[in-house]
């Protein structure tokens, strides 16, 4: 059986091969798993599925991210843009608690935690827990520092085409604890280096091509974020946290452009140019948040703060020269964002009528100021501003919420949560058109958990929604590169909107597990681009949108057939989308989203050796991206493909080397431009775009300190 499982191994790696997702993120401590022997079952008690550190010895974590990829059929749920911190949401908790941060997301956070720290992972239904908000099936990392651990990553990155090396993407980070306060001390870089090069054709409206294009780009950002966490055990059974970062951010965009027509004599006629487009974006951020958690009186008081500021400068020039020696013309937009965001919040629960209930109340003060100019270019080599109305102004949000839940056993096997709460809001914008508006909001959910055996539990959760905006959509804006602009828009809302979901959750055994979600959302005040006066275009809301998700996580494992060490992950996402198009009152999906994903990611670590093979596949289809003058489908694949080879013991290191787009997905952008709105003008070009990405290669290298 041996032999037959290793001849099948290579063919279905090559059937299965992968995007660089889960090919750059497993990892190992020194030593390998010496023996075939399978996985332990995770231990099932009091409705919580726990996992060990044994449970994922083969796969030789490096940290709980690293763990918490593999629980099978377990998806990580990132937490939603929340407006100030509200609720709890994801699927993540660490010790219980979800940190008090916005500028880290749930992997960041998950990454700094070392393996050897982690006590367990429970999977739990959200609504068995005593904190808001969650829904469905939700990981609680246990993990507790006792001494000092560190762990550190490095992933070089090199492509053939275009692209520069990638030589700075890393990780440091070290934790211990001192009396009685644990700390954790990180700086990280998840630098990117993209590229794409090839021919764009324009063709006019009866489709006869006018001009040929062969375009390079570059992209380049790194982000090296140093940050800080702090717990700390107070007096009796008091708790807190303390959390700071700072990070500063280079994203640099070059894209150079050779550009042929027909001669001058002939219609769309004219000297061949050259264009270059470069966008500067080197911002920073810095942010300070913590909490307290204390016994009062019949229950316990939270009180959480948090302050976060961000300096955005932003710079897009566009320059064009002639064959002919004709003048050289060029635009240039920039802007200087600042943002703030001030959040307080207190959190009060205790336990009575056979359940559990928690008030809480939060302030959060956000705002924007914000200066942009256009230029053109002069003869002189110099850039002339030009009036641009709207660009220059201030938004300021103040914004109080207060919620009351309640949760509590139905039955033994049925759990409620109610959430009641409101939201009272001042908006202000100053500048052109500047408004001040008040708002009252009401939201809040139901959810209701059912566990009828050990291996299956389904959740249904219905809540109303407030959505987050971002204030430079109050702001005009320019898109030198696409020839397309945004006016101001003063009466911008945040969308709202009703949510019923489901969730069902099978274990399957020594076969693996399995997740469905469905998801159905009535959409109020959808925010989109809409037409604006004197044939323009905003950013703006749609009275009505709807949409319908099925998401589904399955983990089959292999070893019931005699292939021990192999697993198969499979995530499967369709999502149906509906709302009328501003501009010719048809209906229309959602602009720009993944309507339909697949993955697969196999892997298969050899029996008695510290090797592992793997590869994943996946195909994505994204709907159309639309605009008052034009619609076009902007993607890049639809197929990515690659495979790794690992060894999780090269002088105590995890070795990854990696191989991603081995099928030759392309970047492609298929668009048609009007002469105006789509709904009178006639069709000015089309434009079809098919550019190389070439393979990508990446060299994962994974140590402890």
């Amino acid at each position: 059986m041996k032999s037959l499982r290793n001849r099948a191994t290579v063919p279905i790696l090559l059937a299965a091969i992968a995007p660089p997702a889960f090919a750059t993120e497993a990892g190992a401590p020194p030593a390998p798993a010496p023996a075939p022997a399978p996985a332990p079952a995770p231990a099932q008690a009091a409705g919580t599925l726990t996992f060990t550190p044994a449970d994922f010895a083969r796969f030789a974590p490096r940290n709980a991210l690293d763990m918490l990829r593999v629980v099978p059929g377990f998806s990580i749920r990132e937490a939603e843009v929340a407006r100030g911190l509200g609720q709890a949401s994801g699927n993540v908790l660490v010790n219980g608690q979800r940190l008090s941060s916005k500028s880290d997301d749930i992997f960041t956070q998950l990454s700094r935690i070392p393996a050897a720290t982690v006590e367990r992972i429970e999977l739990v239904d959200a609504a068995t827990l005593q904190i808001p908000g969650l829904s469905g099936l939700v990981a609680n990392v246990i993990a507790r520092t006792d001494r000092f651990s560190g762990q550190y990553r490095w992933e070089p990155q090199v492509r053939p085409h275009y692209a520069h090396p990638r030589w700075s993407s890393g990780e440091i980070s070290v934790s211990g604890r001192r009396g009685r306060v644990q700390y954790t001390v990180s700086l990280v870089n998840d630098a990117n280096r993209g590229a794409a090069g090839g021919p764009t054709v324009i063709r006019d409206a009866s489709g006869r091509e006018v001009e040929r294009r062969h375009d390079v780009l570059t992209s380049d950002e790194d982000n090296p974020k140093l940050a800080a966490r702090l717990v700390f055990d107070g007096p009796g059974s008091s708790v807190g946290n303390l959390n700071a970062s700072i990070q500063k951010i280079w994203s640099h965009y070059d894209e150079r452009s050779v550009r042929t027509r027909p001669p001058a004599d002939m219609p769309w006629g004219g000297p061949d140019r050259r264009r270059s487009i470069t966008v500067r974006n080197d911002t920073w951020n810095w942010e300070l948040g913590g909490d307290y958690e204390f016994a009062l009186g019949p229950g316990r008081l939270k009180l959480i703060g948090l302050n976060r500021e961000s300096h955005e400068p932003y710079r897009q020039t566009v320059i064009t020269t002639y064959a002919d020696g004709s003048p050289t013309d060029g635009d240039r937009f920039a802007q200087v964002g600042d943002t703030a965001e001030r959040i307080a919040r207190a959190e009060y629960g205790w336990k009575m009528l056979g359940g559990d209930w928690q008030l809480a109340g939060e302030g959060a003060f956000n705002s924007l100021r914000n200066v942009a100019a256009v230029a053109a270019l002069q003869g002189d080599g110099t850039f002339a501003e030009e009036p641009f109305p709207g660009g220059t102004g201030g938004v300021k949000e103040d914004r109080y919420d207060s919620s009351l839940s309640y949760s509590r056993p139905v039955s033994k096997k049925v759990t409620l949560q109610f959430v009641g709460g409101a939201e009272w809001s001042t908006l202000r914008q100053s500048g052109e058109g500047g408004l001040t508006r008040r708002f009252f909001r009401p939201k809040g959910s139901l959810s209701l958990a059912w566990k009828p055996d050990p291996h299956f539990d389904l959740s249904l959760r219905l809540r109303r929604r407030v959505g987050q905006l971002s204030f430079y959509d109050f702001l005009a804006r320019r898109f030198l590169d696409n020839g397309n602009a945004n006016s101001g828009n003063a009466e911008l809302v945040p969308q709202q909107d009703w949510t019923l979901e489901m969730e069902a959750n099978r274990n399957l055994g020594r076969w693996g597990s399995t997740k469905l979600r469905l998801i159905g959302r009535q959409v109020a005040d959808y925010v989109t681009v809409v037409p604006v006066a004197n044939g323009g275009e905003s950013v703006g809301n749609v009275p009505r949108a709807r949409v319908r998700i099925l998401e589904s996580n399955t983990t089959l494992q292999f070893e019931p057939i005699g292939w021990k060490g192999a697993r198969l992950d499979i995530h499967l996402l369709y999502q149906h989308t509906r709302l009328k198009d501003p501009v010719t009152g048809r209906t229309i999906t959602y602009s720009a989203i993944t309507d339909k994903l697949l993955e697969l990611d196999l892997r298969d670590d050899l029996p008695g050796t510290s090797w592992a093979l793997g590869g994943s596949f996946s195909y994505s289809h994204n709907t159309l991206g639309y605009r008052v003058g034009e619609y076009g489908r902007d993607y890049e694949g639809p197929v990515f493909a690659g495979l790794y080879v690992e060894n999780k013991d090269v002088m105590g290191l995890t070795v990854r080397l990696t191989a991603d787009n081995l099928l030759n997905a392309r970047r492609r952008w298929d668009r048609v431009v009007y002469a105006g709105s789509r709904n009178t003008a006639p069709i000015l070009f089309t434009e079809t775009r098919d550019q190389l990405i070439g393979p990508i290669f990446t060299l994962s290298v994974k140590g402890s300190l």
